[in-house]
C-alpha cells in the first residue's frame, strides 16, 4: 500500500498499484502570435466595433496588442477615434433626459453614433484590404 499524504483526497482502491506523480503542464506564458489573416481580421473588427463606442477597440487593443502589430496599430487608432465621441455621446444621452431641451441632446447623441458608425465602417473596409487607416479627425490621446 502507498502512503497517503495528510489532507489528500486520493484514496487508493484496495489491491491497486501505487499512484505515480503526474507531470502537469500549464499553458505557455506568451500567447501565440496572430497569423497575418487573423491580424487583419482583429484590426478590422476594432474599427467595425465603432458603432458600439470605444469598448470593442479597447478590448481588442488590450488583448491582442502584443500578438499582432497591425492589430495593435489599428485598434489603438480606433480607440483614439472612438473615445472622445463615446464620452460625448454618454453625456448627451444623460442630458437628453432634461424635459425641455432633451430632444436636442438626443439628436446630438444620435448624430455622434451615426458619425462613429459610418467612420468605423469606412476604416474597417480599408483595414480589411490590409491598408492602415488614419482618421482625419483624431486626437490620438493614447500613444
Amino acid at each position: 500500500m502507498s502512503q497517503q499524504q495528510p489532507g489528500s483526497p486520493y484514496r487508493p482502491r484496495p489491491g491497486a498499484a501505487p499512484r505515480r506523480e503526474q507531470q502537469l503542464q500549464g499553458s505557455p506564458d506568451q500567447a501565440e502570435p496572430l497569423t497575418p489573416a487573423e491580424d487583419r481580421q482583429w484590426a478590422t473588427l476594432g474599427h467595425f466595433g465603432g458603432f458600439l463606442g470605444c469598448i470593442p477597440s479597447l478590448v481588442i487593443y488590450l488583448v491582442f496588442r502584443h500578438r499582432g502589430p497591425f492589430t495593435a496599430q489599428e485598434a489603438k487608432e480606433a480607440l483614439n477615434f472612438t473615445l472622445p465621441p463615446t464620452v460625448l455621446a454618454i453625456v448627451a444621452n444623460l442630458l437628453a433626459l432634461i424635459p425641455i431641451v432633451g430632444g436636442i441632446f438626443g439628436i446630438v447623441a444620435m448624430l455622434l453614433w451615426l458619425f462613429m458608425t459610418v467612420s468605423g465602417v469606412a476604416a474597417g473596409i480599408q483595414c480589411n484590404k490590409g491598408r492602415p487607416y488614419r482618421y482625419p479627425l483624431n486626437l490620438r490621446l493614447i500613444q
